[in-house]
């Protein structure tokens, strides 16, 4: 069989990506925008994603083999990669930067160093160990593997890495790679009825006759479990619980007569549970009249600027134009300078999209941002995302218009670290990668954009 190699793109800030031979219980499932786990150095792993696959060997060097796949599925989208190599070109950084700064920590797995006991040593009689080496030693002998951060945790010495250098430099102790995930999906627990018909409910009865609080909590959970329709709900145990004013020992003793089935599920952490009136707001006519321009204006041209006095309705125009994109089956990227106007806007827009509108910034911890990248990689239907600058950089399937609200506003360039991108005119870029069309809105627009609407 023919060599396969990777071209890998690492989270490092290095200008080229690195060669990896595909090891051959992976040539049939590796794809580009896979990610996987390689060596780097002598002791560092990181996680890169794959920018492209070949059967011509490098020459001159030798080639390590990746270590590990762990996707099924891309974890970026076209033309994620291609936009990430324009933000390395136009704002001069490399594009490993880019891949850090776009992709959340909780999809790169990281490499810590751990150190452990070196079973082989032997303590010469001439150099014995000071007190607080011996002391490291033994927590090691105990514990196994322990970070240099744990060891001063649990010794409370200072200076553990000094301590841990010249026990390396000895031999006493050796250094080990541990891989770390860093993102945890949420689950909750919920618990149903085993019982399938009415015959089966009476029995479960019988099973609990006698016991007053099992016979309770049976009731509670036949009552929880109705849905519309003659359906059957599912029902958490902490809400079983709740209804019951009882113990999770409760649950456990009535699943181990059979009565009912406890069981975990993985959940979305963004669901919303509000009302949805479903109705536009209604446009004033000078609303109106530009939303028509607004239109007419895309016909022949990318990119139009909304320019509009403060609290003259444009939130109104933008929720017209979003719905107008969702019903045609497309995404909708709605971009704030300031992640505290997030939560205004969202409530708006939610009372008109409901569980369509997705929340995304770099506040939100690793799990919630991974769980949303999650969430766009799987499911490519029509959805509304409010965000700061950040959220350009998630997995979008069909993006139909970005709308770059107060597009003057200082906020949307990111000054520090690499990559210094201006979102807004990020934005730009990407929507054209994707064909889509782009609103540009400020009461007072930046002299750039003013200038090209102008002319």
């Amino acid at each position: 069989m023919v060599d396969s190699y990777a071209e890998v793109l690492l989270p490092l800030p290095i200008y080229s990506t690195f060669t990896y031979r595909v090891p051959e219980d992976m040539m049939r499932n590796l794809k580009v925008g896979y990610r996987v786990i390689v060596p780097f150095g002598r002791k560092k792993y990181y996680t890169g994603i794959v920018a492209g696959v070949s059967n011509v060997a490098p020459q001159g060097y030798e080639v390590k083999d990746i270590l590990m796949l762990l996707d099924h599925h891309p974890i970026v989208k076209h033309p994620q990669l291609k936009f990430w190599d324009w933000i390395s070109e136009y704002y001069l950084c490399s594009p490993g930067e880019v891949y850090k700064a776009a992709v959340p920590a909780g999809l790169k797995v990281e490499s810590e160093t751990f150190i452990e006991l070196n079973g082989d040593f032997e303590e010469p009689a001439d150099n014995r160990l000071n007190e607080r080496e011996v002391v490291i030693c033994q927590l090691l002998d105990h514990e196994g593997k322990l970070s240099v951060a744990d060891v001063e945790k649990k010794t409370g010495f200072r200076n553990v890495e000094a301590l841990t250098a010249r026990l390396l430099e000895r031999g006493a102790v050796m250094i080990s790679e541990k891989l770390v995930e860093r993102y945890r999906s949420k689950k909750e627990i919920y618990v149903r009825l085993s019982a399938h018909d009415n015959a089966a409910v009476v029995e479960a009865f019988d099973k609990v006759n006698g016991a007053k609080k099992q016979e309770t909590m049976l009731l509670a959970l036949i009552e929880l479990s109705r849905g519309e329709g003659g359906s059957r709900r599912e029902v958490t145990r902490a809400e079983l619980l709740e209804r019951t004013n009882s113990t999770t020992a409760i649950v456990a003793a009535m699943a181990k007569k059979g009565v009912v089935e406890i069981y975990t599920k993985e959940i979305n952490r963004f669901k919303y549970n509000g009302l949805v009136a479903g109705d536009l707001p209604r446009l004033s006519e000078p609303q109106a009249q530009a939303l028509d321009e607004i239109h007419r204006s895309f016909i022949d041209k990318s990119i139009t600027l909304l320019h509009g006095v403060t609290s003259s309705g444009k939130t109104e125009i933008y929720i017209h134009l979003i719905s107008y994109v969702l019903n045609r089956g497309d995404q909708a990227l709605y971009l704030v300078p300031e992640i505290a106007l997030t939560t205004q806007l969202t409530r708006r827009l939610q009372r008109v999209f409901g569980d369509k509108v997705i929340i995304y910034h770099s506040k939100f911890s690793d799990n919630e941002r991974v769980d949303i990248w999650k969430r766009l990689l799987v499911d490519g239907s029509p959805c509304v995302i409010i965000g700061a600058r950040s959220s350009i950089f998630l997995p979008f399937t069909r993006l139909g218009i970005v709308i770059v609200d107060e597009e003057h506003e200082q906020s949307y360039k990111q000054f520090d670290p690499a990559p210094r991108y201006n979102a807004r005119d990020a934005a730009m870029v990407l929507a054209s990668m994707h064909g889509a069309k782009t609103l540009l809105g400020s009461a007072t627009p930046s002299v750039e954009t003013y200038y090209k609407a102008q002319s």
